[in-house]
């Protein structure tokens, strides 16, 4: 591909791009505050939903530096250059796997027909986007929007031990220790909250996974 900008620059129109300080997972990742969350803003007060005491609502996440990046992001979204500049930055750093929203989410179907075209302009990468915006991947999908054969969406169950969503060929769940989870369960919980060699979520293979609660 072609460069655009300088680096410097597609970051400053990305409101401060990609990030690999989780060391929990492998490559990049893309994060919004998790205060801005559509649906998981709601879910939030609900007790026993999968986002009921968020881990992007506390601990470092409410680091001045970071609200204020996640802000940055949030605004650069709407700007026409934004996946150009975000293409370029994922193809200079990232040369295997991409996680979307290691906090927040979705925040409109404009939003996601980007982060498709973001996926479709790096096709060497994988990307996986965890959501619980049912109606937008809906939406989007009911108007002829396409998903990149290299990004999975998985629409997240909005219950702890619920049911996968059914509207989407991929999604995940949450399951309590003890109960038997749906489809392939996530071996963070063994690996000290790690993914070491594991890419299950990354997997379009993969119809579920099940988190264990932590």
């Amino acid at each position: 591909m072609k460069r655009m900008y300088t680096i410097k620059k597609a970051k400053q129109l990305t409101g401060g791009g990609i990030s690999n300080v989780n060391k929990k997972m492998p490559g990049y990742t893309y994060g919004l505050s998790a205060k801005r969350c559509k649906t998981g803003g709601k879910l939030q007060q609900v007790p026993g939903s999968v986002c009921f005491n968020c881990y992007a609502m506390k601990a470092n996440y409410f680091y001045p530096s970071v609200k204020t990046g996640h802000a940055r992001r949030l605004r650069s979204i709407n700007n026409k250059n934004w996946t150009a500049a975000m293409i370029q930055l994922i193809t200079h750093y990232e040369k295997n796997y991409f996680r979307w929203h290691d906090s927040g989410d979705i925040q409109s179907l404009e939003h996601l027909a980007k982060i498709c075209a973001v996926a479709a302009g790096t096709p060497h990468i994988k990307h996986w986007l965890p959501t619980r915006e049912n109606k937008i991947v809906k939406e989007y999908k009911e108007q002829g929007g396409v998903i990149p054969d290299n990004l999975v969406i998985r629409l997240s169950a909005t219950m702890i031990n619920g049911a996968p969503s059914n509207i989407h060929e991929h999604s995940s769940t949450v399951h309590t220790p003890g109960v038997a989870p749906i489809g392939e369960a996530c071996n963070a919980s063994h690996q000290g909250g790690r993914c070491l060699d594991c890419r299950a979520c990354w997997d379009p293979n993969i119809k579920n996974i099940s988190y264990e609660k932590h």
